[in-house]
C-alpha cells in the first residue's frame, strides 16, 4: 500500500491576547468600535466577576443605563 505526503499546517502567528482591561479600554477609546464587540466585552467582563469601574465606562459607552 502506497502512503502519500501529508503536509501539515503551516504554523500561524497568533497574537497573544491583551488582557480584559485593555481591550475595554482600547474599545471604549475608539469610536468605531462595533456594538457587538462592545456586547461581547461586557459579557466576558460579567463572566470574570469583572471591576464595577470598567463596566460602568463599557455601558456608558455602549448606551445602557447605568442602574439597568
Amino acid at each position: 500500500m502506497n502512503q502519500t505526503h501529508q503536509a501539515s499546517p503551516a504554523p500561524r502567528f497568533v497574537p497573544a491576547a491583551k488582557p480584559l482591561p485593555e481591550q475595554i479600554a482600547e474599545a471604549i477609546e475608539s469610536r468605531s468600535t462595533p456594538l457587538s464587540k462592545l456586547l461581547r466585552l461586557m459579557s466576558a467582563l460579567d463572566a470574570e466577576g469583572g471591576n464595577e469601574a470598567l463596566r460602568v465606562q463599557l455601558r456608558a459607552r455602549i448606551g445602557a443605563p447605568l442602574d439597568a
